[in-house]
């Protein structure tokens, strides 16, 4: 089998048996995710569209994006809005966008739809104004900057230097001449220069930034809404249960084979029996609120294990418990009596150490007790000839098996072997008369026939 369609199994064997808890995880994180949204109030986005007519680079359209959002932009907008607080704290509600077709998107988040409006219109006439002042397509009260602003100082230059040439003497001597040539050359170089200028700067073309209408009010909450936090906190909560499974189920170190749980009490292995599965027999006991909680959450019960297999009838059953009895009438000298140590909690191994004292019939003689893996305690060794230890797989760790195997040690018994319980699935019982268990059978043997043929 692959490792993908092992993690599968037990993720299903997680949500067949776990499908309370994982529940009652998903409810408490919905309601934490329900109380995120409290703490934290609805936010609505609305967006302004601004035109950068002319041909941009998309290194410029990110550099516009990032003049939209700074603090020049944000705090003229703050300042003009006269809303409480700064324009830094603005700075972290507003956010701008470069798209196809020289198209920025300007936002603002707030917590009301008609703010969240102003805000980005407001940040988008801003924009406009503050790159129109870049550009100098405005007049500020700092002077004449700009190309316009340029192009009325040369217009005044040239009119100066056509009064000075008028006002000169008229060729009549040769400094005259000179200066009027001067002049006229100073005009030329001037005119040049100024197309030069206008040629060589991108504002002229990208002038008249246009905003493309007021930004529409949002009819939703910003992400992440109420029902998002919710939803959120439920599949979070859910998926971190799953994964704390897998993870507890991955360092989990349980003895689950027979070899491992035979080393792990240094004993051999008698044999296997079978124990047909009952509802809640293999829960362990306990009452009081808490204990109610956890059986109806199923923390009483081990998700880990795989299912029951399949089981024979009630004789082979049977038949492995006299089995086991008869390995053990083979291992110890008469008199044969045996201390069946069983984990307490342990209700599969439990029956089953009732089921094979039963079997066995006084040989051997087994006392059944059930010792605390906690702080075991077995009782002295009085006329045993050793210890058995009954015990269900994939239950107790290997340092719980050592402490009982210690305290029979202690109480002079010798661990003759162990015998592993196994949880089965019992078939359902036959409609059809069984024979007795000590029956003997009755071999029918037909004679020669008389005459005719057999029907």
């Amino acid at each position: 089998m692959s490792e993908d369609t092992i993690r599968l199994v037990t993720i299903g064997r997680i949500l067949r048996r776990r499908w309370r808890l994982l529940a009652a995880i998903a409810v408490l994180g919905a309601l934490v995710g329900f109380g995120a949204s409290v703490l934290f109030p609805p936010r609505y986005t609305a967006s302004a569209s601004v035109l950068l007519p002319g041909q941009w680079e998309e290194r410029e359209l990110l550099t516009q994006a990032e003049i939209a959002t700074s603090s020049s932009v944000v705090d003229r907008a703050a300042a003009t809005l006269g809303w409480a607080g700064s324009g830094s704290e603005l700075r972290g509600k507003v956010s701008a966008t470069a798209s196809e077709g020289n198209i920025l998107k300007i936002s603002g988040t707030a917590g009301t739809p008609e703010r969240a409006q102003q805000l980005a219109d407001r940040l988008a006439k801003e924009f406009v104004g503050f790159t129109a002042r870049i550009a100098g397509d405005g007049s500020d009260s700092g002077g004449a900057t700009g190309p316009e602003a340029l192009r009325r100082k040369v217009e005044e230059t040239n009119r100066r230097i056509t009064d000075l040439a008028e006002s000169a003497d008229p060729g009549r001597t040769v400094e005259s001449v000179q200066a009027r040539t001067a002049l006229e050359k100073l005009r030329i170089e001037l005119a040049e220069a100024m197309k030069k200028l206008e040629e060589a700067d991108p504002a002229a073309e990208r002038a008249g930034l246009v905003v493309m209408g007021p930004a529409p009010r949002p009819t939703g909450e910003a992400p992440p809404t109420r029902t998002q936090l919710v939803a959120g906190g439920a599949l979070l909560s859910f998926v971190l249960t799953v994964i704390g499974h897998l993870g507890a189920a991955r360092v989990n170190r349980r003895p689950r084979t027979e070899p491992e749980i035979a080393a792990a009490l240094g004993a051999a292995l008698i044999g296997t029996v079978d124990v047909p599965g009952e509802r809640g027999a293999d829960r362990p006991r306990g009452s009081g609120p808490r204990a109610g909680v956890r059986r109806f959450l199923g923390l009483d019960t081990r998700w880990d294990l795989p299912a029951p297999r399949s089981s024979g009838d009630e004789t082979s059953r049977r038949t492995r418990y006299r089995r086991v009895c008869a390995r053990l009438r083979d291992r110890l000298p008469a008199p044969r009596r045996l201390l069946v140590v069983v984990p307490e909690g342990d209700e599969v191994a439990l029956r089953a150490a009732g089921q094979l004292a039963a079997e066995a019939k006084s040989d051997p003689q087994l006392r059944v007790v059930e010792v605390s893996v906690s702080q075991p305690m077995v009782p002295d060794r009085e006329a045993e000839s050793g210890a058995l230890v009954v015990i269900s797989a994939g239950n107790w760790t290997a340092a719980e098996l050592a402490a009982v195997a210690g305290a029979c040690a202690d109480g002079r018994h010798e661990v003759v072997g162990i015998v592993v319980a196994d949880t089965v699935r019992a078939r359902p019982a036959r409609s059809d008369a069984r024979p007795p268990e000590n029956a003997k059978l009755a071999l029918a043997v037909r004679g020669p026939s008389t005459g005719g043929s057999e029907s």
